[in-house]
Parts: structure tokens; C-alpha cells; sequence
């Protein structure tokens, strides 16, 4: 009796603990797989981020341990473990997802808190020697890149003690120092080649403008919203990217340094939106309603001030206009509208000059995607560009595909360092497409398209580094994961590693240089700027790189071989749908339309270019690639489709805008000859050229004026000759086109009656005549006779007789 009643309490408290458990089970965030999650490890700092042989002999990581479950976690540790040195550049990438056992070499446990309870967060710093000795440590023996993992363990309530969190990073060590007197440093090999390295600064932003607004003089521009503002001011994305820059920028009469190395890449749409808001701007009040009311923009000062301080820096270093507003030059190539495409190609290098001073770097092509299709190759090539910046892996010697993303045939998260995956094979710096040519405009310029290459896993590593990361297009597929999950110390650790692994890696098959290029709309702050480019610094203090101008780069010669572009698959599916090629195209030819028919006036201040050349850019930015590089694009889409049908209505609203007016009622001709009076509006700020379209019906006989010039904001009278045949009212149509014959404005019709009565009038008119000249001769041949007439009878001898004295009185007064 007691044993079954012992089992029963047993039973019983077995029941309610298990309904005790499952609710903090339920509530507990999980990770992708849906495991759940109790604590959350983030990376917050690594000092050395580089190690060299005169750095601090340990490796000091700080880091923060938040419960982001909902039950107490006990006995919270952290320890450091590291993998084998990175053998391949795609393992810059795959070693990022290795299970931590690939992290052989561990070191001991640390204490961080006793107990954290939900939401509370604990910050940690551990320590372990880099070299190995008497204590714990790292083992390393030589440079090289190093995979490390921040392992942080705990005891949730309810559970055991686990591994509930990790931070992965990479450690690049160019050399090491000794850790004791006796010890000696370890450098890299000196018969190394220092690694020729170019950086690319992007400046660039989402478009701003609000679609729809023609060019005007000193008109206020408006915006979508005032990003923008706090983007240049101090704190912001593009303040701290260009006081990065300061950073390296060297005394006058000093060697350029890491300054020789950088090229500052500036997108025109963001040159001219900030330029604009210097002069006063507004804001919508909501995005979402174009149309709707708006309030003064706030950043005018502070867009005046990053413009001046990047004026001084383009004065003092290399800087290349990037296509207008990160468009995408593969539909671009579709859409095939001339106008739009020297807008896109031809004009970014003018307004960055124009605006900033300079002279910028011509002949240069960076698409956003590094990637193009031969299409867009021809179109960059056919406007006078000699040479694309594009990803190694759009490249392919022999015209066959690098299948970089069918190599990858291991699932990353097995993966050994030693595992050679796909990509590995570095492209020569600038190499030669014979496929994409254009006929040579002088004597030794060579027609086929340059390419100078990047290395895709340095540029994968820097468009993590900081705010808002994508995932570049030419990243390959098996080695693509969420990098937000990693804190921004540790992706800007990667980035650093990435640098440094070609100048630590030399290969015979692999060129000593690298072209290292952040995204186009970049996110590093302040601070992780610097650390790159002091990473270059660093470099070269350690004869691995050697500081090289970008220009240098493009001018070398290209290898012999012949190559081919490969169209990357991420590059199509990130592209500006296809949909919108077909109403661009139409409003591009309507824009173009206009233009043929402006008239550009000496005294008037806004030219016939100025006024349209928004609803080009407008266009431009419809097809821009930022904000393309996510999942999902739907927000891109539809910013994009309202910009395309703003500009529709916009020049709906033009076309409109040039007309006839209508005269009313009905009318009359005071003869048959008499010219039809019209009356044209233009409602255009610019002058334009017309043609009257008039439909004369058979009676009527219309002489063409030809070309007539209708002055910006005003009406012109105009005398149409005219000949009429016919006394009804005519209903005459008439409209207005271009000299090329496009409808301007609404048609309209002019109700005609003529006073003349055609034939009929004629024909009595002549038989009139003819009986007047009849009846004439008769009486004269009648007195000639002396017969009196018969028209005479009824009247008195003696009036007659009077009327003869008369007669003869007037004759004798006229001869004397």
C-alpha cells in the first residue's frame, strides 16, 4: 500500500513538472532550424584585430552574453577555439558555417556571470596567448588567415549544461610576436612579393527624387523623405564614409601612402540630389502620396558642408563617376533608347566634374551588379568605355561558363579547411573580350572591352562590413547565409582577414594584386573605414602590399587570352524586372519626341535639355539596383512602377500643354478667300516648334504654313490661307503635332460658312452682265437710228425734249 502510493506521488509530480517545462520550451526563441535559444553571443571587439610581430603576444576578445529566453540560464562561460589557417579564398567564406569540432585547437572555459536572468545581458572579455607555451593557447606557429569561434556555454533552467551560442570571426596574423625574452618573432616569408592593392571608395544612395517634376529655374527640388540630410550630417552613413577618407589623406610635400591606393567611386544621382538640397528643398509628408503635401528639407547646411569637404578630397585624389543611380546597364541594353543610355554612360563623368571641380577618371565602366551580359558590354563599349570593373567570376576564358555555384558540391557546414570548392581560380587583372568590340577610333586603340577583375571573396567580405549588409550578386549560392546574424565587429574582422589572405597566400598561379571593392551603397562607418584602410597601411608597413594607383590598374595590358562574359544567374535574378522595358521605352521615345521639337531660345534661362533631362533620370532611377539584393524586391518594384507612371503623366501633361484653341461657335469667311484665323497656346516654359494638322474637306482648298514657332508660356495668331467653294457650314478638324508629326494637345474643329455662293452666284452673275451689255446696245443703236425707245414711252414730249437740251448742253460744257 505504501509503494503504490509512493508510485502514485511520483507519478503525479512527474505530470506537473513536465507541464511546467513545456511552456518556457514554447516561448523560447529558436534559430532557423527552430532549436530553441536561451542566450545570444555577439562579438564586440578583438584586440589585435591584426596580429603582427609586434602586437601583444594574447588575443583579448570582448563580447556581450544576452538571455534572450524566457527562463534563468546558471554558470555562463566562454571560451575561445580556432581552426586550421584558411587554404583557399572561397574558405574565407565556407569556413564562416564550420561545425565547431573543425575548431580543434580549444582553449579553457571562462566564468562570465553565475546566472543571467531573462533579458539581462552580461559583458566579457577573454584572454589567451597566441603563440604556443607554458599556459593555454592559440598554437599558432605561422601567418596566415585563422578561423576563430567564441563558444559560450550555460545551464538553462530545466536543462543541462550546453553550448547555447557561438561568434565565428577571422584572425589574420601576418606575423607573431615572441612571447618571452627568449623567444624570436615569426614573420611571413620576406620572398614574398608585396601584393599590388587598389581600393574603391563607393559614394552612393538610393534616389531620392520625386518622380514627375520637370527641370525649372531655381525651382525647389522635392524629396521622398530626408534621409538624405541625416546621411551627410555629422554621424551619418556618407559623413563618416568621407571623413574616413580624411583619415588618410596626407600632408602636403608627404608620400600619398594608402591615399594613392583608394579611388573615391561617386554615383551623379547623389552628387546632384545633395547639390540641390544645398539650394533649399521639400520633403513629402508621406512617401506613399507623390502628389501629396510637403515641408521644408532640413539638411541644406549640412549638404553644403560634406560637399565642400568632398571637394577637397576628389582635388587631392583618384575619382571615377559610377553609371547614374546604380542603373542596371543588362536592361538598360534592352530598353536600347540613346538618349537614356548617354544619360546613364556619358553624363555622370560631366556632373561629377562639374560639381566637385575635377577631373574624373574617363573610360571606366563599375555596373553595380559586377556583372553584365554581352548586350550591356556592347552598349558600355559602343560609348567610348574601354574597360569594365567586374567580378573575376564574370569572366570566362574560352567562352565557358566558370560554374562557380555547381562547384560548391559540399554542404558548407562540413566542410574542412582543407577542401578546395569553386572560385578558387583567380582571374588575371585585366583581361581582353574580343566578343565585345567596336570599330577603333584612332590608330592602336584596341576594340574589344577591357576587364579589370575583383576578387569576389574580399568584395563578399566587405559588403558585410557594417550597416544594412547585402549579398553581392556574384556570390555564389552555397556559400550565401544571413551575415546579420554576425555582430559588426565580427564581419568587420572578416573583411580584414579577406584583405590580408592573397598577400599571406602567394601562389604561382595567382596574380600578386587585388582590386578590393566595397557595394556601391556601402554601410562601413567611420571606424570600420579607418580599420580597412590602416589595414592596407599595415600591410604595406610589413612589405605584403604595396599601395597602386586605380588608374595604373586600368592601364595595364591585358592578358593574351582570349575571354568571354559570363552572365552571373544572381546578377539576372537581382535585375530591374522586365516588365518596365517595355513603358520605358515608349516614354523614352516620347522624351526624345519633345526634345526634336524644343527650340532652344538665346534669352531664355532654361534650355529644352534641362527641362526633360529629369524625366530621363526619373527613368534611370527605375531601373536603379539598390534595394535589390534582398529576398524580397517587392518594395523595389513598386518604387520603381511609381516613378514610371509619375513620369507618364508628367509627360502627358506636356503634350497637353501645346494647342489649338478652340474659336466657338461658328465661322463665317467674308469671301470665299478669306484666311482662317487660329489662335496656339504653348503652356511649355520652352519654345517649340509645331505643325498644323488640318483635314480640309473637298470644298475647302487649305494652304500648309509649315513650321511655326510658339514662344515658352504665350500665343500666336496665325493666318491660314483658305479658299471655299461651298456655302454650307464646314466642319474643318484641326490639331497640332511636331514637325515630325507626334500629337500635341487636344484636337479641335472650326465650323466654317462662307458668304461666297459658288457656281450658282457665278453663273447669274454672268448672265446679268450679258443682258445689261444686251439692253445697252439696243438703245444706243435705236438713237443712232433716231427711233425712239420703247423704255421711253409713258413720258411727256416736253421731258424729253428737256432731257435732250440737257444732254446737248453737257456735251458742249465738255468739249469747251
Amino acid at each position: 500500500m505504501t509503494g503504490g502510493l509512493f508510485r502514485l506521488i511520483t507519478a503525479v509530480l512527474t505530470i506537473l513538472g513536465s507541464m511546467t517545462l513545456l511552456p518556457a520550451v514554447a516561448h523560447a526563441q529558436t534559430d532557423g532550424s527552430g532549436t530553441p535559444k536561451f542566450l545570444k553571443l555577439t562579438l564586440d571587439a578583438v584586440a589585435p584585430g591584426t596580429v603582427t610581430t609586434g602586437s601583444d603576444p594574447k588575443l583579448t576578445v570582448s563580447g556581450t552574453v544576452t538571455n534572450i529566453g524566457d527562463r534563468v540560464v546558471d554558470d555562463v562561460s566562454v571560451r575561445i577555439q580556432r581552426a586550421g589557417a584558411v587554404q583557399t579564398p572561397s574558405g574565407l567564406r565556407s569556413s564562416l558555417r564550420l561545425d565547431q569540432v573543425n575548431y580543434e585547437v580549444t582553449g579553457p572555459f571562462q566564468d562570465v556571470a553565475e546566472r543571467l536572468s531573462p533579458g539581462q545581458r552580461k559583458q566579457f572579455s577573454v584572454s589567451i596567448a597566441l603563440r604556443p607555451g607554458s599556459e593555454a593557447s592559440l598554437g599558432l606557429t605561422e601567418p596566415g588567415v585563422y578561423p576563430l569561434l567564441l563558444n559560450v556555454n550555460g545551464e538553462p533552467a530545466y536543462g543541462t549544461q550546453a553550448r547555447l551560442d557561438d561568434a565565428r570571426f577571422l584572425l589574420p596574423v601576418l606575423g607573431l610576436p615572441p612571447t618571452g625574452p627568449t623567444d624570436t618573432p615569426i614573420a611571413a616569408p620576406p620572398e614574398a612579393t608585396p601584393v599590388a592593392t587598389t581600393m574603391i571608395w563607393p559614394l552612393a544612395d538610393r534616389p531620392r527624387m520625386v518622380a514627375g517634376r520637370p527641370g525649372a529655374v531655381n525651382g525647389e527640388v522635392e524629396l521622398l523623405d530626408d534621409e538624405l540630410a541625416v546621411s551627410v550630417g555629422k554621424g551619418g552613413r556618407l559623413e563618416q564614409l568621407v571623413a574616413a577618407l580624411e583619415s588618410v589623406v596626407p600632408a602636403p610635400g608627404k608620400d600619398r601612402g594608402v591615399a594613392g591606393s583608394v579611388c573615391i567611386a561617386i554615383d551623379p544621382d547623389l552628387l546632384s540630389t545633395v547639390q540641390t538640397m544645398t539650394r533649399g528643398y521639400r520633403v513629402l509628408a508621406s512617401p506613399s502620396d507623390p502628389s501629396g503635401a510637403t515641408r521644408e528639407g532640413t539638411g541644406a547646411v549640412a549638404a553644403q558642408a560634406w560637399l565642400d569637404r568632398l571637394r577637397a578630397l576628389a582635388g587631392s585624389m583618384c575619382t571615377v563617376a559610377l553609371p547614374f543611380a546604380q542603373v542596371d546597364l543588362s536592361t538598360l541594353a534592352v530598353v536600347n533608347d540613346p538618349g537614356l543610355s548617354a544619360r546613364a554612360l556619358l553624363a555622370p563623368a560631366d556632373v561629377v566634374d562639374a560639381i566637385l571641380g575635377t577631373q574624373s577618371l574617363r573610360g571606366v565602366s563599375l555596373p553595380d551588379s559586377g556583372s553584365i551580359d554581352d548586350a550591356a558590354g556592347h552598349l558600355v563599349r559602343a560609348h567610348g568605355f574601354g574597360t569594365a570593373v567586374l567580378a573575376s567570376s564574370a569572366v570566362t576564358a574560352d567562352g565557358e561558363p566558370a560554374d562557380t555555384d555547381n562547384a560548391l558540391t559540399t554542404a558548407p557546414t562540413t566542410l574542412t579547411p582543407d577542401v578546395v570548392v569553386g572560385g578558387e581560380q583567380a582571374a588575371p587583372d585585366v583581361v581582353r573580350v574580343p566578343a565585345v568590340s567596336t570599330e577603333p577610333h584612332a590608330p592602336g586603340i584596341d576594340p574589344a572591352l577591357h576587364v579589370t577583375t575583383f576578387d569576389i571573396w574580399s568584395a563578399t567580405a566587405l559588403a558585410a562590413v557594417g550597416s544594412n549588409p547585402p549579398t553581392p550578386s556574384f556570390t555564389p549560392s552555397k556559400v550565401r547565409f544571413d551575415v546579420t546574424n554576425d555582430s559588426r565587429s565580427a564581419r568587420l574582422q572578416d573583411a580584414l582577414g579577406a584583405m590580408a589572405w592573397t598577400a599571406l597566400n602567394p601562389a604561382p598561379d595567382r596574380p600578386r594584386s587585388q582590386l578590393l571593392m566595397p557595394p556601391q551603397q556601402w554601410g562601413a562607418s567611420r571606424e570600420e573605414g579607418v580599420a580597412l584602410l590602416k589595414q592596407i597601411e599595415l600591410l604595406t608597413r610589413n612589405n605584403l602590399a604595396g599601395p597602386r594607383a586605380f588608374v595604373d590598374l586600368v592601364a595595364q595590358a591585358p592578358d593574351p587570352r582570349p575571354f568571354a562574359l559570363d552572365y552571373l544567374p544572381h546578377a539576372a535574378q537581382d535585375a530591374a524586372p522586365t516588365e518596365l522595358v517595355a513603358p520605358i521605352q515608349a516614354q523614352g521615345a516620347r522624351v526624345t519626341e519633345l526634345l526634336r521639337a524644343m527650340v532652344e531660345v538665346p534669352e531664355a534661362e532654361l534650355t529644352p535639355m534641362a527641362y526633360l533631362t529629369p524625366a530621363r533620370e526619373d527613368m534611370l532611377r527605375a531601373l536603379s539596383l539598390s534595394d535589390r539584393r534582398g529576398d524580397d524586391d517587392t518594395l523595389a518594384d513598386l518604387h520603381a512602377r511609381r516613378r514610371v507612371d509619375q513620369v507618364t503623366r508628367e509627360l502627358d501633361t506636356m503634350f497637353s500643354s501645346v494647342s489649338v484653341l478652340p474659336p466657338g461657335g461658328v465661322y463665317t469667311l467674308a469671301s470665299e478667300q478669306s484666311p482662317l484665323l487660329l489662335v496656339a497656346r504653348n503652356n511649355l516654359p520652352v519654345a517649340i516648334r509645331v505643325t498644323f494638322r488640318i483635314e480640309a474637306p473637298a470644298e475647302t482648298n487649305i494652304t500648309d504654313i509649315g513650321e511655326q514657332l510658339l514662344p515658352p508660356f504665350g500665343t500666336r495668331s496665325f493666318q491660314i490661307p483658305t479658299e471655299v467653294s461651298d456655302s454650307r457650314k464646314l466642319v474643318i478638324p484641326i490639331a497640332l503635332t511636331t514637325p515630325e508629326g507626334i500629337a500635341l494637345g487636344e484636337a479641335t474643329s472650326v465650323s466654317v460658312r462662307s458668304n461666297a455662293y459658288g457656281q450658282a452666284l457665278a453663273i447669274i452673275t454672268g448672265c446679268a452682265a450679258i443682258l445689261l451689255l444686251l439692253l445697252a446696245g439696243r438703245r444706243l443703236l435705236r438713237r443712232f437710228r433716231g427711233q425712239p425707245d420703247p423704255a421711253d414711252e409713258g413720258f411727256a414730249p416736253e421731258t424729253v425734249e428737256r432731257a435732250g437740251r440737257l444732254r446737248r448742253a453737257r456735251a458742249r460744257l465738255q468739249r469747251q
